[in-house]
């Protein structure tokens, strides 16, 4: 399970064993910033953590504001840390940004919108919740789960549609934003300050053949927020429980469940079976799908010898430009453990559009763009 897989699991349990909670919600980031803004925390009343915002920075003070609040002193509050601000060098904030966390108790109503939302999005459906920050009622929160618009920020009715819908196109996107809004709910105004929350739904790892590489894979990738199916024929090989503990398993011809997934830029496909009755119809598959990786594991003579056979079968030589093979980044990988690090740092650099460099060579900005 990924790590804000664990967080809303998490949110779920307390929330029904009607703990009280407060939401430290990161709002804003400017410059550099260990996370981006939707990263949150959960703190309940005995000072359980349960989340990040910083990675570690300024936790500690956020922690301290939550408890005051459910001791009685005060409501909401937005917090704002900056490099260059004392308080900031007090908790530790030195990565050069400023954020803004809102910090609130999930009370009432928000609640039961927390608890729908947060139940969709650990099941891998499209969600997102608006909290208001600056208006009336801060605190107050709006969801869309699947398609349903839940609860309200108890103002006015334009605001809500207005929210839902910008959460909506958000949630598509499973990115988070600041928005503001005008005091009658206009999209175009100010005078109310929304933070969109979306969940982005889990990308899709597709492992052909059950073997050490493809477990390690699996294990690695599932702590990545993937959600990673091993596919083969050979049931001898996939009913290990090694494979069912880090995945789904399908036990039949790979190809068909690849073509029957709709494979899209942030997913991947990866062979590993060795087998070329096995490979190279699921290869095949994979370029038929939109999927953003595809890769196979073997050495450069290997890899050759499969190309020569795919284009003598039809493939488009242009076509299997898309495969990685052999797959990986060079980092001397030598065990299934660490060759899975290799290929899956060149699946995350492939979906994030980054070379894979090492930073100290690099002048990009370290944030993910």
């Amino acid at each position: 399970m990924s790590v804000v897989g664990e967080q809303l699991s998490v949110g779920l349990r307390w929330l029904a064993e009607e703990r009280r909670i407060v939401c430290a919600l990161l709002i804003e980031a400017e410059g550099s910033s260990p996370f981006q803004p939707g990263a949150f925390m959960l703190i309940d009343a005995d000072g359980a953590i349960e989340g990040s915002i910083t990675g570690g920075c300024v936790e500690s003070d956020v922690v301290g504001n939550a408890l005051e609040m459910l001791a009685g002193d005060g409501g909401p509050r937005t917090l704002h840390y900056g490099v260059s601000d004392e308080a900031a060098h007090e908790v530790g904030l030195m990565c050069g940004g400023t954020v803004h966390v809102f910090v609130h108790e999930l009370a009432g109503a928000a609640r039961a919108v927390c608890c729908e939302a947060y139940d969709a999005a650990a099941r891998g459906l499209p969600a997102g919740i608006a909290t208001l920050v600056e208006g009336d009622a801060p605190g107050a929160k709006l969801a869309v789960a699947d398609g349903h618009v839940i609860g309200g920020l108890q103002g006015p009715e334009l605001l809500d549609r207005s929210v839902a819908r910008d959460l909506t196109a958000l949630s598509e996107r499973g990115t988070s934003a600041l928005r503001h809004y005008g005091l009658s709910g206009e999209a175009l105004g100010s005078g109310l300050s929304v933070h969109l929350q979306a969940f982005r739904t889990a990308p899709t790892l597709v492992l052909v053949g059950a073997i050490d590489y493809s477990a390690a894979v699996a294990a690695l990738a599932s702590a990545a927020g993937y959600q990673v199916l091993i596919a083969d024929a050979r049931e001898a090989f996939a009913r290990a429980e090694r494979f069912s503990r880090v995945a789904t398993v399908h036990i039949g011809w790979p190809a068909p469940a690849i073509d029957e997934r709709e494979l899209g830029p942030r997913d991947a496909v990866i062979v590993f079976s060795h087998d070329p009755k096995f490979d190279e119809p699921a290869i095949l598959a994979a370029l038929r799908s939109d999927a953003g990786y595809i890769g196979a594991l073997g050495s450069r003579r290997t890899a050759s010898d499969r190309t020569a056979r795919l284009i003598a079968a039809g493939a488009d030589p242009q076509a299997l430009e898309r495969v990685h093979s052999p797959c990986g980044l060079d980092i001397g990988a030598a065990t299934p453990e660490e060759v899975a690090i290799s290929i899956m740092a060149e699946v995350i650099a492939a979906r994030s559009g980054r070379g894979g460099e090492a930073l100290i060579s690099t002048e990009s900005s370290i944030r993910p763009r």
